[in-house]
């Protein structure tokens, strides 16, 4: 019987059966940690195995981007102590200028299609967007790999989503993203990996996908798949500067525990709701709302092509007065596309705040957070209660934030087609 993606990948990576269900043994291309829980890694390693040398420190990592560069005293201790186990042990440190690790990893070739990455992040799975394996571990599961190179896991069921219909700007990657989420919420795929299917994804440029797959951690899933044609995979060579790679797509006989069709014709741009991903409307119907502020970025949003969005739209415009527009490129190199391309300046003068690239505005320690009473945009992947602050925070697309930007209410970028 045929394999579906996931199945294929471990199946690379194990000499165990790999069926659904089956606990096996996978060997782990990538491992890395992050400012949070980096610090706990190197604390449990040090008790457990002293100075004992690591499985391969050619493929472990640090990445500091959550609180980079460092707002409070225990960051920058945090960072200090990963940095000098990190000289130690000879691991390559991403330092607080390089940006999310999980896209700089990507853009590294480290993490390339086919591989298996795990690291200190909850949305670790969005490799699955080159066709890699990627899963968010606690700081004890890290610590092993680090010493070992390997983790147990068990083999996930795949479920199979078909998107029928298509989209066009202004309704982005984003909307349909929210539209899946509001259609299957986290009961259809919750512990399992999923697989998209049908135009609308299939012919999704690497920058969509990304934003697709990172959210798959929101529908409850283990990681997310779309088929890679070969269009895709020269923009994957091109992203991650490799060549040396094999690109995995499923059997025509793979075997699938549920299928879905999701009818996307005719949607219009959405948004989520408070207090979950999946409570998500038309932008049109919550139209009007009062914003206060508006962050842009994260891993997924933060890619050149979210933040040219932008700028297209605000062109000239002013920001509404008393409204804070946060721009947050996901990389340095994407900073220096948008330097490159003169985007920046040019939302200079819109009164945005552009900011060093980083996570920022996902979660308290970070820029970007809001007040009691405050309404936040916010082009992340989760807005539960508390997370990015004491107000409310809607999920939007970087289409639906600067438009809203200019308005200072809730609004739709069709206004400004």
């Amino acid at each position: 019987m045929g394999k579906t993606i996931i199945e294929k990948i471990f199946q690379k990576h194990t000499k165990d059966e790999v069926s659904p269900g089956k606990t096996i043994w996978i060997d782990l291309d990538v491992r890395s940690a992050r400012d949070f829980g980096g610090p706990n890694v190197v604390k449990h390693y040090e008790r457990e195995y002293g100075d004992t040398p690591l499985e391969n420190p050619e493929k472990t990592f640090f990445t500091f981007d959550l609180v980079a560069p460092p707002k409070n005293i225990k960051y920058a201790v945090n960072q200090s102590i990963c940095r000098r186990f990190a000289k130690k042990y000879n691991i390559k440190v991403y330092d607080v200028d390089a940006g999310i690790g999980s896209h700089v990893l990507m853009e590294e070739g480290i993490i390339k299609p086919g591989v298996t990455a795990v690291g200190t992040d909850s949305h670790y799975n969005i490799v699955g967007a080159i066709g890699a394996f990627g899963q968010g571990m606690g700081d004890v599961d890290i610590t092993f790999i680090f010493k070992t190179g390997k983790n147990w896991f068990e083999v996930p069921e795949t479920v199979k989503i078909n998107i029928k219909g298509k989209y066009e700007y202004p309704v982005t990657a984003k909307d349909v993203t929210l539209y899946i989420l509001k259609e299957i919420k986290t009961s259809f795929a919750l512990g399992r990996a999923i697989e998209f299917y049908g135009s609308a994804v299939e012919n999704m440029k690497l920058y969509e996908r990304i934003t697709l797959c990172s959210m798959v951690t929101e529908m409850g899933g283990i990681v997310g798949f779309i088929p890679i044609n070969k269009e895709v995979e020269n923009e994957i060579k091109s992203f991650t500067g490799k060549n040396d790679f094999e690109v995995i797509n499923s059997d025509t006989d793979a075997k699938y525990e549920k299928e879905i069709t999701i009818d996307i014709s005719g949607i219009k741009p959405q948004i989520a709701a408070p207090p979950h991903p999946h409570n998500v409307f038309n932008v049109d119907d919550l139209k009007g709302e009062k914003v206060d502020t508006i962050y842009i970025g994260s891993c997924t949003n933060g890619r050149t092509e979210d933040i040219e969005t932008v700028a297209k739209i605000l062109n000239g415009k002013k920001v509404k007065e008393g409204v804070i527009l946060s721009i947050v490129p996901a990389t340095k190199r994407v900073y220096r596309e948008l330097l490159e391309k003169n985007i920046l300046s040019q939302l200079f003068e819109t009164g945005a705040i552009i900011l060093n690239p980083s996570c920022a505005g996902c979660a308290e320690g970070h820029v970007g957070m809001t007040g009691e009473g405050d309404i936040s945009l916010n082009t992340s992947n989760r807005n539960f209660p508390g997370k990015q602050g004491k107000g409310k925070t809607f999920l939007v697309s970087p289409a639906v934030a600067a438009a809203s930007a200019i308005t200072g209410e809730i609004t739709s970028p069709e206004l400004f087609m």
